[in-house]
């Protein structure tokens, strides 16, 4: 017999965090059982807390099958908005913690190998001028909804498409064919032609950033796909320090292995990519920690942009 419930109540009736919290987890594990098990609670109260939440938003969540559950097509929507609504409340929770304190919490969404390869060496002078900032990195590599995920704002590498966002230009990208003295000693690499017969590492999502540099030189080589492939800059820049081929790396991700001569320059000719690194906020957003952190930023970015076109000679 199919279950009757009442409509949905009007919008102050809100769940209970207790009902949330129970469907979020029994949702996350597809299981009662497992949910009482991470929540302290009994199998038959997850249940009733569940079937409660059910006749409040006058829908089934769950098809109950044995003693197996599934969610169904409302219960899948509702689990996704939930886990972020929940992620949110608790980041919210934090951050009044550090109001509490008198801090101030700053929420960037950042690409990884950006983030441990160029920013974070920076990052001691902004926090120096600002010692009630804290500052909270989380790996996000694709553009998403700022203000519906609580970030303060983000790194973005691409074009300016970021949509219902506020995108100021950090620097533009060139990438230069870079090895590990070791293997430059032992592969004839004088000539671009020499180059396209050596091992070549390619960044899976980048996969025709070799065609374009030989382009530039006049090569055409179906061998240039060939190599070894890896889904990180940080895997890439690892296996050119182990000698298992060329790279093509941005310098401001290799800095270190430069100064150090982990890595050395095997062609001084770089490729400009079409893309750009810009920090994002929301549009329309007021937020001085977030203008300040922008300012700082975007004046960093420039100053190295001089100091790389003076070592460039440009």
């Amino acid at each position: 017999m199919k279950t009757s419930y009442p409509p949905p109540l009007g919008h102050c009736n809100l769940p209970s965090y207790a009902l949330l919290r129970s469907f979020e987890c029994a949702a996350r594990h597809q299981s009662f059982t497992l949910a009482a098990e991470e929540l302290r609670l009994t199998q038959s109260a997850i249940s009733r807390q569940v079937k409660e939440l059910e006749e409040m938003i006058g829908a089934p969540l769950f098809r109950r099958v044995g003693r197996r559950v599934t969610l169904t097509e409302a219960g899948g929507r509702f689990a996704t908005d939930i886990a972020k609504d929940l992620g949110n409340l608790k980041l919210s929770v934090v951050r009044a913690i550090a109001a509490g304190a008198r801090n101030s919490t700053l929420r960037l969404g950042i690409l990884p190998t950006f983030a441990s390869r160029w920013l974070i060496p920076r990052l001691a002078i902004f926090l120096n001028d600002h010692p009630n900032v804290e500052i909270r990195l989380e790996a996000r590599t694709v553009p998403f909804d700022l203000t519906r995920e609580r970030f303060d704002a983000a790194i973005h590498f691409g074009k300016a498409n970021w949509p219902d966002a506020r995108m100021n230009k950090l620097f533009d990208e060139e990438i230069l064919p870079v090895a590990s003295p070791k293997f430059r000693d032992t592969h004839p690499l004088a000539e671009p032609a020499d180059l396209a017969a050596a091992p070549l590492l390619h960044l899976i999502t980048r996969e025709s950033a070799w065609i374009d540099w030989f382009a530039m030189k006049g090569i055409s080589d179906k061998r240039l796909l060939s190599g070894r492939h890896f889904d990180q800059f940080s895997m890439v820049i690892s296996a050119a320090a182990a000698s298992l081929g060329v790279a093509l790396l941005p310098k401001y991700l290799i800095e270190q292995e430069l100064h150090q001569g982990i890595l050395v320059p095997i062609n001084d000719t770089p490729l400009k990519t079409n893309n750009s690194y810009f920090i994002v906020s929301a549009a329309g957003d007021v937020n001085p920690l977030v203008n300040a952190f922008s300012t700082w930023l975007i004046s960093t970015a420039r100053r190295y942009n001089l100091a790389t076109s003076q070592e460039q000679g440009y």
